[in-house]
């Protein structure tokens, strides 16, 4: 972030000094006391086990400057007024989960609103001077995207990008102000939840380049439709400046739709024949795709170390914007080759010493993503290993629920999966079913041999990821 006085910080956020002068300079931002330093911020958030307020006295003795908080606190502080939670909720950036229920006195959203305003300070400086934003949204493929920019980009000049899944209105912001004087470009993950959420953080870091990956069924339960997942989606694009530049999926006909909806010039990317940045002779091997890169600057051979054909999508998205911020394919094609798995559970490939391949797909999951974790688990397999499907439960899919893991039981069988295990209580249908995660390791304890293949996939709340770490590691679950 830009070096700010604790008197400009109070200025823009709208808050007013507590115990400090307003000459203390403020360098960065942190919502865990544990992790703030010298010439940090500390962020007193009410979680589902502690309030941040709490922590104050704590943060300030490790090194922070001050706090910003929605009421007094033994530090020196900026207070912002607390105010009733309204439009987005205070979130959980780990979990990725809105925390309304932990914010009775709207301190957490009055705190989330000023790391907004401080955040959107931050962004408008730095772009003046140069700076690139990059936004990604999708129903899936957000991280793995959002890491291939961060690496394609990197040559390019210094890349600010989000670890894991910080793509919320804490994550976001928080992300946003880790770009200073010397960031050429800043690579945000958009998630949403409902209407307004994307064009509410797309108002906290306005990006210039856009991409919208995909619209499936993830949420659906919140959103209610299909339709309206697309509508939400696509406030990406609308948010996008004249001079912009929206990265659109061509393969995606509700993606490939949006490009009426922006005042931005219109990348299309995809295998179709028709997309400005496009795959073609793509082929698998050992699950991992490679490639012909094609654009209007040229071509370049691809091979990436990502396993699944879902990558393809992803990878060209992440060239389009690359191209855009003045690469050539060549340097595209060698980064992209050259980027492996940076964000942890999702589709981590890990060859056990007895031949045992485990790949670990844990983070979350929805209808699309599933299927492409098992058209990825096949293509590993290429019909001469045994292949496992390890699945839990898709969350937050409402009435569709019941349709959606029908059909992802129909896949499995569809692509010759050999074995189909489903965790807790679940809707697929088919398989062997087991009760909880300890049950799954004891069968698979059982019965793996060498050189088969285990995908482990659910939606986060599941918590599948302790089953593919104890499969990896040969140990116990963590509870």
């Amino acid at each position: 972030m830009i070096e700010m006085s604790l008197a400009e910080v109070a200025e823009v956020t709208g808050g007013r000094l507590h115990r400090a002068t307003g000459t203390e300079r403020v360098a960065g931002v942190e919502f865990d006391s544990r992790t703030v330093g010298p010439g940090g911020l500390f962020l007193a958030l009410p979680g589902e086990r502690a309030d941040g307020h709490a922590f104050a006295a704590a943060a300030v003795a490790a090194g922070a400057v001050a706090v910003l908080a929605a009421r007094e606190v033994d530090a020196p502080a900026v207070l912002v007024p607390p105010a009733e939670p309204r439009g987005l909720a205070a979130p959980n950036p780990l979990g990725n989960s809105y925390l309304a229920a932990t914010d009775p006195d709207g301190s957490g959203a009055a705190v989330l609103a000023a790391l907004a305003r401080l955040a959107a300070h931050n962004v408008a400086v730095l772009s003046r001077a140069g700076l690139t934003v990059v936004g990604v949204t999708g129903s899936s493929g957000k991280t793995s995207t959002k890491d291939l920019l961060a690496a394609i980009l990197a040559p390019l000049g210094p890349t600010v990008a989000p670890p894991g899944s910080f793509n919320n209105e804490l994550g976001l912001p928080w992300t946003a102000l880790r770009a200073d004087t010397g960031t050429r470009h800043l690579v945000l993950e958009l998630s949403a939840r409902g209407r307004g959420h994307i064009a509410a953080l797309c108002h906290v870091a306005q990006p210039r380049i856009g991409v919208v990956l995909n619209v499936g069924r993830a949420h659906l339960g919140e959103f209610g439709s299909p339709e309206a997942i697309a509508a939400a989606k696509g406030e990406l694009v609308e948010a996008l400046p004249a001079d912009g530049v929206a990265v659109l999926n061509a393969d995606d006909p509700a993606v490939a739709a949006m490009a009426t909806r922006t005042r931005a010039a219109v990348v299309t990317v995809g295998r179709s024949p028709d997309a400005t940045v496009r795959a073609e002779d793509l082929t698998l091997a050992a699950g991992r795709p490679r490639f012909r890169l094609v654009a209007p600057q040229g071509s370049a051979e691809v091979a990436l170390r990502l396993v699944g054909a879902h990558h393809v999508g992803n990878a060209l998205s992440a060239a389009a914007v690359a191209l855009e911020c003045g690469a050539t394919p060549d340097g595209v094609a060698a980064a992209l080759s050259a980027a492996g798995p940076a964000s942890r559970w999702r589709m981590e490939v890990v060859d056990r010493a007895d031949g045992v391949t485990v790949v670990n797909d844990a983070y979350n999951a929805n209808p699309e993503s599933m299927r492409a974790a098992l058209q990825a688990l096949a293509a590993l397999g290429s019909g001469t290993r045994r292949t496992w499907a390890v699945l839990g439960r898709i969350a937050e899919l409402g009435d569709a629920s019941a349709t959606a893991h029908a059909e992802v039981a129909a896949t499995a069988a569809e692509l010759g999966v050999d074995h189909l295990v489903t965790v807790g209580p679940t809707e697929y249908g088919r398989g062997r079913a087991v009760a909880d995660v300890a049950a799954a390791l004891d069968l698979l304890r059982a019965e793996l041999e060498p050189g088969d293949v285990v995908l482990v996939k659910a939606s986060r709340a599941v918590g599948l990821d302790r089953l593919a770490d104890a499969l990896v590691q040969e140990r116990e679950p963590v509870a």
